[in-house]
């Protein structure tokens, strides 16, 4: 069984390991976070919980039933009712529709209890499974974008057009 739960402190160990086993398979399809990210781990992580607790942000995991990390979703740059989201799922775990379960939370929530109405989200034109994720959760295309180098999608979601 999974578990969709907003960041914590004491997440920190579990995330980390999570990131260092996926970086590879990450990157393959997203820009690479850098070795300054996995350096400065905790550090950053005790900044982000400071920013989700302004409401900038809002981070979530997702954990099996051990505590192992499979996934990540995230509202990012909240302001005027709005976010980007951004996912990553274990590579364990992909192609178990965990990202589509975890998005459509996530968006129930933004909703619900972020009080947001509209999130973007962007993705590298040759991931396919991120696109098919972003298109079963209602949102829509919206143009044409850069990502680190590589051509990409914009998409956006308006919360309230259709039911989770």
């Amino acid at each position: 069984m999974t578990v969709l739960e907003r960041l914590r402190p004491d997440h920190a160990p579990a995330l980390l390991a999570f990131e260092r086993e996926n970086r590879t398979y990450f990157a393959a399809s997203i820009p690479d976070r850098g070795d300054d990210y996995f350096a400065g781990f905790g550090t950053r992580h005790r900044e982000l919980l400071v920013e989700q607790a302004a409401g900038l942000h809002h981070f979530h995991i997702i954990a099996d039933g051990e505590g192992a990390v499979l996934g990540r979703v995230n509202l990012v740059g909240v302001a005027d009712g709005s976010a980007e989201l951004g996912y990553r799922i274990a590579e364990r775990a992909a192609g178990q529709g965990l990202a589509t379960s975890a998005v459509r939370q996530v968006c129930a929530l933004a909703l619900a209890e972020y009080g947001l109405s509209v999130l973007r989200a962007e993705t590298t034109l040759d991931n396919a499974g991120s696109q098919a994720v972003l298109a079963r959760n209602g949102f829509v295309r919206a143009g044409e974008v850069t990502l680190s180098g590589r051509p990409g999608l914009s998409f956006t979601r308006i919360l309230a057009d259709r039911p989770f």
